[in-house]
């Protein structure tokens, strides 16, 4: 049995009511979504059931009995597994040894550390039977991000969890491994554990789930079937308004502000991830590469902004060669993952708004930095980009996922730049705050600003882009203006088909 009832949950955090008097009803077997914006309380929500958080009030039932949770090890005996969103392994170690760290032998009637092969075979035969494809003795570091995901599914079933709970999964799935996964999810379901499915993805809502729990601003939004909604409603639900698609004029385009010639760039791993690519991009315009994840586009907009040299070819940002952060300091640059590149998650709202600026005026010089200049540039982007926080001195890490990326746009659109990289700017975003970033970047290309956006999300590059380059192992496959652009179109380029090939089809 995995029934479980979360009954008027409260948890307040200084100045913020994160979760107010919220209920929520999974049944056995069931896929539950629990939807909302970044900052909705979503993720707070879990967390109390998960024991990371204790509610101030509220009670939780696990088949109809009250259970209070000191810590995540008492949920994990009581049958609850969370996937965080940010994956919890070891990259060195294996996939055995990710799945059996922290398990007391006590648990077992055998010691699954000391007994490998048992523990491996274990592992194959739950991965068999919900359709989870890894191998036990693979290091955590040698898988891509889905297979790294169904590690982290792997080590919730292996502590016997009857209830899962899936932090925005999604978020850093290619489409293909979103099908895999919604796939496992089915099988779990059916075999009668309850999932919760933590998004703000509409779409897949829609797909995956059974019933629906939707949260605004801390607060419960309502609880609806699937069958008896759409798409629209929930949106409307999510952020209390219609939601529209962005308006777009076609871009008045002016002088050329980057010119891409011949270049080529390896990865990581020493291989040519950009191979031979040759474009243009000028003033007024928003150029979209299109193309799954992993075909160059990182690493494309890694060498422009230069942080990643050039193997060979050109660059040219307003007619002047050259490459290294240092002589493109007119680059405005929104990197694909805010975390790791984007922000120091450690330092406060006003000291990431001035990280690129702390030298220059007002924020400071080579000395000594103007504390006072730099709230005060903080609060007035708070202001104009609608950041909630309760203000710039808390630790950016204390926002949410949305929030955090609407500051991240607010520093590097302050400096006004000539040419501005939106690299997956609206990923792991919700439909209100996704539709605020497209708003701005409109708004930034009809004041002249040249942007490259770079996205796996084919209705925005479709939706947003004057012109659309498509890449595939490295290479551009053609360049389409948006006139002519389709979702058919481009998905056959983006699958290795050359624009010539397409024809006029």
């Amino acid at each position: 049995m995995s029934h479980l009832q979360m009954s008027n949950i409260t948890k307040n955090f200084p100045g913020v009511i994160a979760n107010d008097e919220i209920s929520l009803t999974v049944e056995e077997g069931e896929i539950h979504a629990l939807l909302g914006e970044n900052g909705s309380g979503k993720t707070t929500l879990m967390n109390a059931l998960y024991g990371i958080y204790r509610p101030d009030s509220g009670k939780i039932l696990i088949d109809h009995q009250e259970i209070k949770f000191e810590s995540p090890s008492d949920a994990i005996k009581c049958g609850i597994g969370m996937v965080h969103q940010h994956f919890m392994l070891v990259p060195p170690l294996t996939v055995t040894e990710n799945v059996i760290l922290g398990i007391s032998p006590e648990s077992f009637q055998w010691n699954p550390i000391l007994d490998r092969k048992t523990a491996e075979q274990k592992i194959e035969n739950l991965a068999s039977k919900h359709g989870l494809e890894i191998m036990p003795r693979s290091k955590i570091w040698q898988l891509p991000v889905g297979a790294q995901q169904r590690v982290e599914i792997l080590k919730a079933l292996y502590r016997n969890a009857e209830i899962l709970i899936l932090d925005e999964p999604t978020a850093v799935l290619t489409p293909q491994e979103v099908e895999d996964l919604f796939k496992v999810l089915r099988s779990l379901a059916k075999s009668g554990k309850s999932v919760v499915f933590i998004s703000h993805k509409l779409n897949e809502v829609m797909e995956i789930s059974d019933n629906i729990t939707v949260l605004r601003n801390g607060r419960l939004e309502g609880a609806v079937s699937v069958a008896d909604t759409s798409a629209k409603q929930l949106a409307e639900m999510m952020v209390g308004r219609q939601i529209a698609s962005p308006r777009k004029s076609v871009g008045q385009r002016g002088d050329e502000v980057l010119e891409a010639r011949n270049i080529k760039v390896k990865d990581d791993r020493d291989l040519t991830a950009v191979n031979e690519v040759s474009f243009s991009l000028s003033a007024g315009e928003i150029l979209g590469v299109a193309g799954v994840d992993g075909n160059g586009q990182k690493e494309l907009a890694e060498a422009i902004a230069g942080v990643r040299p050039l193997e060979s070819g050109e660059l040219k940002i307003s007619g002047v060669p050259g490459s290294g952060p240092a002589k493109f300091t007119s680059i405005g640059h929104v990197t694909e993952d805010r975390h790791q590149t984007g922000m120091v998650k450690a330092f406060s709202l006003s000291e990431n708004f001035a990280l690129k600026m702390c030298h220059r005026e007002p924020y400071g010089d080579w000395k000594k930095l103007n504390i006072n200049a730099m709230r005060e540039k903080t609060l007035e982007a708070i202001s104009a980009f609608d950041i909630k926080t309760p203000g710039p001195d808390v630790a950016i890490s204390t926002l949410s996922g949305g929030n955090q990326q609407k500051l991240v746009m607010a520093k590097e659109l302050s400096m006004k730049p000539k040419l501005f990289l939106a690299a997956q700017p609206t990923r792991g975003l919700d439909v209100g705050a996704a539709e605020y970033v497209h708003s701005r970047l409109l708004e930034a290309r009809d004041q002249g600003m040249a942007i490259l956006l770079l996205s796996t999300e084919l209705e925005e590059v479709l939706s947003l882009s004057d012109r659309i380059i498509v890449m595939f192992e490295g290479k551009i496959m053609g360049t389409l203006n948006a006139e002519e652009a389709s979702r058919e179109k481009v998905g056959l380029m983006m699958a290795g088909t050359s624009f010539e090939d397409i024809g006029e089809s």
